[in-house]
């Protein structure tokens, strides 16, 4: 009977330095020992992230924020590495390893093709590692689901927030991100 290849981080790290993701021309993500494809994205998830980064560049104070997108985040107890669409992070140079849970202020995922996965999998995931706070951009509902509070496996605090509406995320309240002007601008 057929099983499956299960990898912990280090033995995905080993195959990315080794170049074993390079010729198949996919972008993959290791999620709970799970080589997982990324659907490509198209112009209206790139654009969600791009006005979400632009945002979050506007909003941050860069003396304790830094701001990422689609960059590894290191979640070896879940043998996991996921990329999310963008991250709020501890200002720190992360040239000698991904950032971890800790880091981690608030993670977004943009979510066109992809929303079970990021409304289920991530979400538990993050929630797991105790990822403070995580948003899912639902591109194509236009709302965003705003989840805080990880405790035992799962975020307590579930809200969405839909056209008409502010949210702002708890590392800093005073980054007001209007859904009207990110689905509509």
């Amino acid at each position: 009977m057929p099983t499956s290849l299960h990898l912990s981080v280090s033995e995905y790290d080993h195959m990315v330095r080794c170049g074993a993701f390079a010729a198949i021309g996919r972008k993959v993500e290791l999620i709970r020992g799970a080589l997982t494809e990324m659907n490509p994205a198209g112009p209206l998830h790139d654009d969600l992230i791009v006005y979400l980064a632009n945002w979050s560049f506007r909003s941050i104070d860069p003396a304790s924020t830094l701001v990422t997108s689609q960059t590894g985040l290191d979640l070896p107890d879940l043998a996991s590495r996921p990329e999310p669409d963008l991250m709020w992070l501890r200002t720190a140079r992360y040239r000698d390893h991904h950032p971890n849970a800790s880091d981690v202020q608030l993670a977004i995922e943009v979510a066109d093709s992809s929303l079970e996965m990021d409304q289920e999998g991530k979400r538990k995931l993050y929630a797991e590692a105790k990822i403070m706070e995580y948003w899912v951009v639902d591109a194509r509902a236009r709302r965003v689901h705003v989840h805080r509070d990880p405790q035992g496996g799962d975020y307590q605090q579930r809200e969405t927030a839909t056209m008409g509406q502010q949210i702002s995320p708890l590392c800093r309240p005073t980054a007001i991100l209007s859904l009207n002007e990110l689905f509509e601008g």
